[in-house]
């Protein structure tokens, strides 16, 4: 079978993806966010023949943090030679930390030591500019330290800042992206102006109306503001080859709102690999493959090893290809989930092998409905409780 290995930060996030499921966008998200926190290039972590500053180890324990685990973790920020202890744990208490939050601060990102007082303030400001006070900021800085800590983009930060609100994204929307997706911020305006600019265009060029354009490119880029990330001809690459594939202009419009514009982190290369698979699993003509991948856009996003993974899991189960190519959605769960939803309902007595898979189906909220379901009847008495009894006299 066609296998790839992820190359540069596009391939990533699609691999990551493609683990999690395309569905899974916040899990997806999250992973690539935790990824995108730089270090500061004024900082080694070449720890040779090298000792720990000891009034950086004072500082830090006059605050009661926990030295041990830095050392476990990023045992160099201890061994550089400038720190900030003190001053960044004042700017922290300024905006109202307590001695705790500090503590847990500097102890999960204790690269924040490590800048100088005007980065962090110059930090605080921006942030500022969607945030509603300093307590709002605090408790965002106390769930995601590494994306505030992450200095060195201040001209770019700003001008992406005042270009989002003027789309017409909301401050917390914004918020959401400074905090889990803060590469997009390390972009000049300009470029990710052009990737709006060139989504703006397609989808008016796809038959997208003009009453409704703002409001599809804000849901689109609050679902998945990595699409930023692309170039406006990637963009115009994986477009191309939807209609070249007879996918007609409203095809292609659904596929983008249901993919979440996920399309844009793959390639043609990877979308073919994965409709070919597909085609040959299934055993279908390139209409009907279109057909399937209107039902399930997953098929699309999935990369071969994973939809090989899972059909070999589905079959693992005594689930027949014709049954998957019936209920393709089925291919959005993991093996594993696959495996437990089907010893939950062979527990009642409930045989996949010869029924639909919609009960195996869905998300978990859906799954358990379909599961209360099939458990109310299996437990529902064969007669009538309240029906009078037939006594002789």
């Amino acid at each position: 079978m066609l296998r790839g290995a992820a190359r540069g930060a596009k391939d990533t996030f699609t691999l990551l993806l493609t683990r999690s499921g395309c569905c899974n966008f916040s899990s997806a998200w999250t992973e690539v966010a935790s990824r995108s926190f730089l270090v500061h290039p004024a900082y080694t972590t070449d720890t040779k023949s090298r000792e720990e500053n000891k009034k950086t180890i004072e500082g830090l324990y006059r605050l009661s943090v926990d030295i041990q685990k830095i050392r476990r973790l990023k045992e160099w920020v201890l061994l550089q030679d400038v720190a900030y202890v003190t001053e960044i744990a004042g700017i922290l208490q300024a905006m109202g930390a307590d001695e705790t939050a500090v503590a847990s601060i500097l102890e999960r990102c204790p690269e924040a030591i490590l800048h100088t007082p005007a980065e962090i303030n110059s930090q605080r400001a921006l942030w500022q500019l969607v945030c509603q006070n300093d307590k709002q900021l605090i408790k965002l800085i106390e769930q995601f330290p590494e994306s505030f800590f992450t200095t060195g983009y201040c001209e770019n930060q700003k001008a992406n800042i005042l270009f989002f609100q003027e789309l017409g994204l909301k401050n917390n929307i914004i918020t959401r992206f400074l905090t889990s997706a803060p590469s997009i911020f390390h972009n000049r305006v300009e470029k990710n102006r052009d990737v709006i600019e060139t989504l703006r265009k397609n989808y008016l060029r796809l038959g997208g109306s003009d009453a409704n354009l703002k409001i599809w490119i804000l849901k689109l880029l609050s679902q998945n503001p990595f699409i930023l990330l692309n170039t406006s001809t990637a963009i115009q690459e994986n477009l191309e080859f939807l209609q070249k594939n007879d996918f007609t202009d409203r095809q292609v419009l659904q596929l983008l709102s249901k993919l979440k514009g996920f399309v844009f982190q793959l390639t043609p290369t990877t979308m073919q690999e994965s409709m070919l698979f597909s085609k040959s699993v299934f055993k279908c003509s390139d209409a009907e493959l279109k057909e399937l991948v209107l039902k399930c856009p997953a098929l699309l996003c999935y990369s071969v090893p994973v939809l090989e993974e899972r059909v070999e899991g589905l079959l693992k189960e005594g689930i027949s290809v014709a049954q998957i190519r019936e209920t393709p959605m089925v291919l959005e769960l993991t093996t594993q989930i696959v495996r437990y939803r089907v010893k939950k309902l062979s527990a009642l007595g409930y045989d996949i092998k010869n029924g639909t898979l919609d009960s195996l189906n869905g998300t978990k909220k859906d799954f358990e409905a379909s599961y209360g379901k099939i458990q109310s009847k299996k437990e529902r008495p064969i007669f009538n409780p309240v029906a009078p009894l037939n006594v002789e006299d």
